[in-house]
């Protein structure tokens, strides 16, 4: 990443802290979808990159995912848990509420409040390894959605943070997205006029890239929930 997209990022990123923080997490599908027949059911737990701040339910990556996991032949509900300025603090104290929507996969995606805050990464980590325990401890499968901060936080920092997802993810033996983000972070056109969260078009991206790990964490659950 050159500078001017890690510039882009860190501004895009640093936005994600002052969503709001009302935003209700939400399902991504409408009711009528619920009643199609699915295999299982899929949580996406996270901030507002999770919750789709500023599109329609139907352009969020929660959304997308559940269309292309039909058109693959995998119908999987998808459930939007995102919940917009969440640290993954925030997230803790709600898993077991997420618990109660019966996932049978929850794809984890939060963190980023945490380094835009300069919360110690020890922090994050532990947060993370307790959601994770807490959600294997149900037999849910995680997939665990990976996060940077750029240079511009300090070396020292933005490696520490960056070492924390896939430390969590070989400790509990866990699928890693290595960057939730790829291909989209630091590129205008794929954010919206503000500059900060994704379009449609760079949901789209984020949900190809979500694809094959999906597959992967169905391939390995038995439904539970579904």
């Amino acid at each position: 990443m050159n500078l001017r997209k890690g510039l882009i990022t860190v501004i895009a990123l640093t936005a994600l802290a002052g969503c709001d923080r009302r935003e209700a997490a939400r399902p991504a599908a409408p009711a009528q979808q619920e009643a199609r027949a699915t295999a299982g059911t899929i949580v996406a737990v996270g901030d507002s990159l999770t919750a789709g701040y500023g599109l329609d339910e139907h352009d969020a990556y929660p959304a997308q995912l559940e269309r292309l996991l039909r058109e693959a032949g995998r119908p999987w509900r998808v459930v939007n848990a995102g919940i917009s300025g969440e640290t993954s603090s925030g997230a803790l104290s709600r898993v077991n509420w997420v618990l109660t929507l019966k996932p049978d996969i929850v794809i984890l995606v939060t963190g980023a409040n945490d380094g835009l805050r300069g919360i110690d990464p020890k922090v994050t980590e532990k947060n993370l390894d307790e959601m994770v325990r807490t959600l294997k401890e149900r037999n849910v499968t995680v997939v665990l959605g990976g996060m940077k901060m750029v240079a511009n936080l300090g070396r020292d920092y933005t490696r520490a943070f960056a070492a924390v997802y896939p430390a969590v993810a070989k400790r509990h033996d866990l699928i890693l997205i290595p960057f939730f983000l790829e291909g989209v972070a630091g590129r205008p056109d794929l954010n919206q006029a503000d500059g900060i969260h994704p379009t449609a078009e760079g949901y789209r991206i984020v949900s190809d890239t979500v694809l094959p790990y999906a597959i992967k964490a169905i391939d390995q659950t038995p439904p539970l929930g579904g």
